[in-house]
């Protein structure tokens, strides 16, 4: 059978539904690593995925890339852990295959049920292990104090279901410190037994999160602790006796001798040069400089489809760059929901989606509700923060606005709420003090909401001051600050009130160019596609180029 462009692999899926056990697992496991078929097998592992298991920007990452690069023609198959909080509701035909994976761990052998079903039309496999930790069975996704057991035990739990499917993907891509225990397994443990063939993608989403662990905790999952713990391998920068996943960077680097064919990316090309610095590689820097060339920044994309406001059926009103009255509307109707004044029609709004950590600038999102009130402007956020303190400070303010006409915060997520949010504001602040690459500036832009953004990371790669001579026009479609304190966000934030309000034309056309904008993971997709296929290529030849 041959696979092309035009989504086989979804009927192959199907077809299986009124077949019986033993040819749902041939078709399904086996089917896909057919040799005839047409373009590349690739296959992610990763810890989240949205809409089933996400909590943050890789989850709609690891979705947006899949879905393009199956458009594209290629076999795209997802394993993840099957946690308890998954939501089930979203995957279809979801059932549980008849066999059971047995994986190593703490020196002895661990069934795990394999279950089965599709995701956004991704065929999907969800681990469930028979460990006594359930350690997927905690109501969350991060956060345990067992991490380093969770995903070493997972890690190694899909290559073992890739070898016993007998699965020869030509690319198994991996997500943060959580998949990075695959490539030391892989090349130690299951190229000799035959899962040879393909070649590793690792991505790092934000290297502010490392997962360093005691180096005695490596060998749970059978890895060789003095092998790795060695200041060339995984021994952490500030610890000796401790391992970074993330230094597996360099493991990869010197592998790349005799693997030829590795791939490391993070997520836009600003990052990528700012994770080379002291300050922004997290003390990883040093190992990140030393082969920069095999260090590649691809700008993410978002899902198109999940973010039209054309066709989004969480808006009171759909609506498109041509026809901007329905944006007018769900304005109307947000204020109406969260009892904000609406006596003055075009007074700006402001909104802010967001995790409330650090990295997020919240103390300049605190600033920015307050400067934005008092020029006369309305502010909406919707977020919440996982450091208690921060979040106790952000109740005590929205306490303080409970009753204002002009602000409002929401402390909780809400996905409904989020789509009206940027289909009703104006204007948009990411105040990021670091953004790996950043997904709510170009899903704003995608609702007419216009970006107010610091100049970092994928934020630089995507939002571009209309004030910046040195920006060709057609290009300009934000405001942007690089300080990042009060000074510098009060200047765009002033500037941007500035403009909507004495500009009126000037703010639609702004509107309608930033909803044209091609955000969609076309672009994106075809750069890892052509990353994907440049390393199986020197696989095959040999090359060292």
């Amino acid at each position: 059978m041959i696979w092309k462009r035009d989504g086989r692999i979804r009927d192959a899926y199907m077809a299986c539904k009124e077949k019986n056990e033993p040819e749902i697992i041939a078709t399904f496991l086996r089917m896909p690593s057919s040799p005839t078929r047409s373009g590349l097998h690739v296959i992610h592992i990763a810890a989240e995925m949205a809409p089933v298991a996400k909590v943050g920007g890789l989850g709609d990452v690891l979705t947006g890339l899949s879905k393009a690069l199956q458009k594209r023609g290629h076999l795209v198959e997802i394993i993840l852990p099957k946690y308890d909080c998954i939501q089930y509701e979203r995957i279809h035909d979801f059932r549980a295959l008849d066999m059971v994976v047995e994986s190593y761990f703490d020196g002895r052998l661990f069934k795990n049920k394999v279950w089965v079903g599709t995701v956004e039309g991704l065929p999907v496999y969800f681990i469930e292990p028979h460990h006594p930790a359930n350690f997927f069975w905690r109501g969350q996704l991060y956060g345990e104090h067992d991490d380093f057991k969770r995903f070493p035990f997972s890690s190694r739990a899909a290559l073992e279901l890739l070898l016993q499917a007998g699965k020869k993907p030509d690319i198994i891509h991996c997500h943060d410190w959580q998949t990075a225990f695959v490539a030391p397994l892989y090349w130690d443990l299951y190229a000799p037994k035959g899962l040879n063939s393909a070649r590793i993608c690792f991505t790092c989403h934000n290297f502010e999160y490392q997962g360093t662990a005691p180096a005695s905790e490596l060998a749970s999952c059978g890895l060789d602790v003095h092998h790795l713990n060695r200041p060339d391998r995984m021994q952490d920068n500030s610890a000796h006796d401790r391992v970074n996943p993330l230094k597996l960077l360099r493991l990869f680097y010197s592998m790349l001798v005799q693997l030829f064919s590795n791939i490391v990316t993070t997520v836009s090309p600003t990052y990528a040069q700012e994770v080379r610095t002291a300050q922004g590689g997290q003390g990883l820097h040093a190992t990140l400089n030393l082969h920069s060339k095999k260090f590649v920044g691809v700008l993410n994309g978002i899902d198109t489809d999940a973010w039209n406001p054309a066709l989004d059926s969480y808006l009171k009103v759909q609506y498109s760059a041509n026809d901007l009255q329905g944006k007018l509307e769900n304005k109307a109707a947000l204020r109406k929901h969260l009892g904000l004044s609406s006596a003055d029609v075009k007074r700006p709004l402001v909104g802010c989606i967001t995790r409330l950590v650090p990295q997020k600038g919240v103390h300049l999102i605190r600033h920015a509700i307050y400067r934005t009130v008092e020029l006369g402007g309305q502010f909406i956020l919707l977020g919440s923060s996982p450091v208690p303190h921060i979040q106790s400070e952000f109740e005590g303010i929205a306490n303080h606005f409970r009753s204002h006409e002009h602000a409002r915060l929401v402390l909780k997520y809400d996905e409904s709420l989020s789509h009206t949010i940027y289909a009703a504001s104006d204007m948009f602040i990411i105040p990021s003090i670091f953004e790996p690459c950043g997904l709510t500036q170009m899903i704003a832009m995608r609702y007419g909401s216009i970006p107010i953004a610091r100049k970092t990371g994928g934020l630089n790669d995507s939002v571009f001051d209309i004030d910046d001579d040195t920006i060709p026009v057609q290009f300009r479609n934000g405001f942007t600050f690089l300080t990042p304190d009060e000074q510098g966000l009060n200047s765009a934030l002033e500037r941007a009130l500035y403009h909507y309000k004495n500009n009126g034309e000037g703010w639609q056309q702004l509107v309608q160019k930033d909803m044209n904008i091609d955000f969609s993971w076309d672009e994106s997709s075809s750069q890892y596609e052509e990353l994907y296929e440049k390393s199986v290529a020197r696989a095959r030849t040999g090359s060292r180029a």
